[in-house]
């Protein structure tokens, strides 16, 4: 919330649908990143869900928790029914 571009960003994700998803499994975090690309678009290779297409940053297409902890955060937020250490526990997300 302290960045400059966090109110810029919550009007673009709230603009339109959103789909949401956990993924969880053996590195998942780590995988879906690099599906993802850079938090940038305009730095991500081609190929990846923000390369591709993503135009301007802060508006980047996708979001992706960067690690277990935030993501242990961020799911109840969207998925309240998912309890913390149930399905979608932290351990799942490393």
């Amino acid at each position: 919330r302290d960045r400059p571009f966090f109110p810029e960003l919550v009007s673009f994700v709230a603009s339109g649908p959103v789909v949401a998803a956990v993924v969880e499994g053996p590195g998942a975090v780590g995988i879906v990143r690099a599906m993802v690309g850079r938090t940038d678009p305009t730095g991500s290779p081609p190929g990846t869900v923000r390369g591709d297409l993503g135009t301007r940053f802060p508006e980047n297409v996708m979001h992706a928790s960067h690690g277990s902890a935030q993501a242990a955060r961020e799911i109840p937020l969207l998925f309240p029914e998912l309890e913390a250490g149930g399905q979608a526990g932290a351990a799942d997300l490393r």
